[in-house]
């Protein structure tokens, strides 16, 4: 699931200050791992007809961070070595210091690893500086990427994600591939079927009805048996991630924006009469039906409360909710249904959603072995063993998503293949790529918890759209 949530500001100012340093150009890449080409992509040395084997007895270092994706990878390594005669080293570090790790060693120009974990939004972070390769050229190359491969069984909204040309405000899905996706996150909403049963009520269709349904749960569920239960868990924290599941989601629902873009000019649009009046919606719904401690709440807190049958809905990851619902894993396990939540008022079912993607180093000098491991790693074979037997959970590639075996494997959980299917072509990043973007969402959620703490929403909206605009101005 997606374990982002920590406090950023140790991350941030490595960013800000990498960000500073001088422009790095990714080199290229030679068979042997000999890189010194200099101009056009690596993958243009390869050629002839592609070879798995082609880089045999070369080791390729992995920077990963501890998540359920990375052991089903670590536990199926010895296939990628059988096949590919490459070895893989690698190092795993828990969230609250990976992207630190990762942040220093791109910054430095050392290349200590040659492949990595990263989420989408953190291309626009090493995108610009050039510290990731694009691996557009890669995939393209018909001697480099085996045919099996298939780049057209992505689900076009993921790769998509991971593509975009380096220049503030410009939509994704151009320019550079600057990596791969290989799990995500979409952000429903999921539900105890036992208080629901036992009050009578049914998943919310509207924005309004979920908020009623947040307050009814936390009047009525304590005298129905569910002792200390509230209606909604969501995030609070300040912190970048607590904008971008459950809130960010509706906000696009109801067709909002975080900035404009004109001429190549973004401004905040988060103070717009339409979004300050949605803010208040949300900062009310929490109110009525969240969390007392609101304010400190993570992802952990939220999946918890769900499990433990303190919160009767969870609007976020799916995959937060995944792994309470699971036979045996919480108090709740059996009793959680999945939705894919309130509609916009034109009916929209826009989401945002976290992808976990791998990238490799621009400085990387074994690119060619490097780029045999990332096809594998994104491959059908590899995918669809970590999604059937271990819990890499929502498919990237459309064939994973409609094999026979997982979906067995996923119809134990109500609602969870239906609500993938109905928003799986609707999740997209619905932020504004910008590289200001931990800053802008980690003080987006102050204003929230701001507004929730009783101020005025047009002044404090107003006060971070003025502060934004000198910063991505």
């Amino acid at each position: 699931m997606d374990t982002h949530v920590h406090d950023r500001r140790r991350f941030l100012a490595l960013a800000a200050g990498a960000a500073a340093a001088p422009l790095l150009t990714a080199c290229g890449a030679g068979f042997g791992g000999n890189d010194s080409k200099s101009d056009g992509s690596a993958a243009d040395d390869i050629t002839g007809s592609f070879d798995w084997k082609r880089e045999k007895g070369t080791t390729v270092k992995a920077l990963l961070n501890k998540h359920p994706y990375t052991d089903a990878l670590i536990a199926d390594l010895k296939s990628f070595t059988a096949r590919t005669g490459i070895e893989v080293e690698y190092d795993v570090f828990p969230e609250d210091n990976y992207f630190d790790k990762l942040t220093v060693d791109l910054s430095s120009g050392r290349a200590s690893y040659d492949v990595f974990m990263l989420g989408a939004y953190m291309v626009w972070q090493y995108g610009p500086p050039g510290w990731l390769e694009d691996l557009g050229p890669w995939m393209r190359n018909s001697a480099a990427t085996a045919d099996e491969w298939d780049r057209a069984d992505f689900f076009p909204n993921l790769l998509q994600a991971d593509q975009w040309s380096l220049k503030a405000g410009a939509p994704l899905g151009r320019g550079g591939q600057y990596a791969l996706p290989w799990g995500w996150e979409t952000n429903v909403v999921a539900y105890n079927t036992e208080v629901f049963g036992k009050l009578g009520l049914k998943p919310a269709e509207s924005f309004e009805e979920l908020t009623e349904l947040a307050g009814t749960i936390k009047r009525k569920a304590p005298g129905a048996g569910f002792d200390g239960m509230y209606g909604i868990a969501v995030r609070g924290s300040r912190s970048w991630a607590t904008i971008h599941p459950g809130f960010m989601t509706m906000y696009a629902r109801n067709g909002l924006k975080d900035f404009t873009v004109d001429g190549g000019k973004l401004t905040p649009a988060m103070n717009s009469p339409e979004a300050v009046a949605f803010t208040e919606d949300w900062a009310r719904m929490v109110k009525r039906g969240g969390p007392p401690s609101w304010t400190s709440y993570t992802w952990y807190q939220c999946s918890s409360d769900l499990g433990a049958k303190k919160a009767g809905m969870l609007f976020d990851a799916d995959t937060a909710a995944y792994f309470q619902a699971v036979k045996g894993a919480s108090p709740a396990s059996g009793k959680i249904a999945f939705h894919p939540g309130p509609k916009g008022p034109d009916g929209s079912l826009a989401t945002n959603m976290w992808i976990w993607s791998l990238g490799m180093n621009a400085k990387s000098k074994k690119k060619s072995a490097s780029w045999l491991f990332l096809q594998w790693a994104t491959g059908k074979e590899h995918l669809r063993k970590s999604a059937i037997t271990h819990n890499h959970i929502d498919p990237v590639r459309r064939s994973v998503a409609e094999d026979a075996a997982y979906k067995d494997k996923m119809r134990n959980l109500p609602g969870f293949l239906e609500t993938f299917e109905t928003v799986v072509d609707q999740t997209r990043i619905q932020f504004t790529p910008q590289a200001q973007f931990f800053d802008a969402t980690t003080s987006w959620a102050a204003a929230l918890q701001e507004i929730y703490g009783g101020k005025g929403a047009q002044s404090v909206l107003d006060g971070l759209a003025d502060d934004l605009a000198a910063k991505v101005g």
